[in-house]
């Protein structure tokens, strides 16, 4: 049975991209994935996407979008990315929050942090919920 999950940020152009891109990265059958925002930007920014090709994974076709457009109402895994109130409710089996760092100014080491920090949690959602 395909498992869903759903990766959350306001934005749904930085955290929850990455977070998108490294669950589907990992090449697990039976799952899907998709990423959303409560206040969409409408872009993936462009410090996320050349972050993740020095990771060797391309983010460049990912879209930032809202709840509306996702094709299923009811999702296994909701990971929330830190941004508690301001994301609406999903239903979900289980609904997870990393409290990971948004990402401002233009200092790359806290980018890389970042981006490390949600590849490590991914690879751990994976082993623990979905192996």
């Amino acid at each position: 049975m395909t498992k869903r999950i759903l990766f959350v940020c306001v934005e749904n152009s930085f955290r929850s991209q990455m977070a998108e891109g490294f669950a589907r990265s990992f090449g697990i059958e039976d799952l899907d994935v998709l990423s959303a925002g409560s206040r969409p930007s409408g872009r993936v920014n462009p410090t996320a996407i050349k972050l993740m090709e020095e990771a060797g994974i391309d983010i460049s076709k990912q879209r930032s979008k809202g709840f509306f457009g996702l094709p299923y109402k009811e999702f296994d895994y909701v990971v929330t990315m830190g941004c508690k109130d301001t994301c609406p409710f999903v239903p979900s089996k289980e609904t997870i929050d990393w409290d990971i760092e948004v990402p401002t100014g233009n200092d790359l080491k806290v980018f890389r942090r970042i981006r490390d920090d949600i590849k490590k949690k991914v690879a751990n959602l994976i082993e623990k919920k979905l192996r």
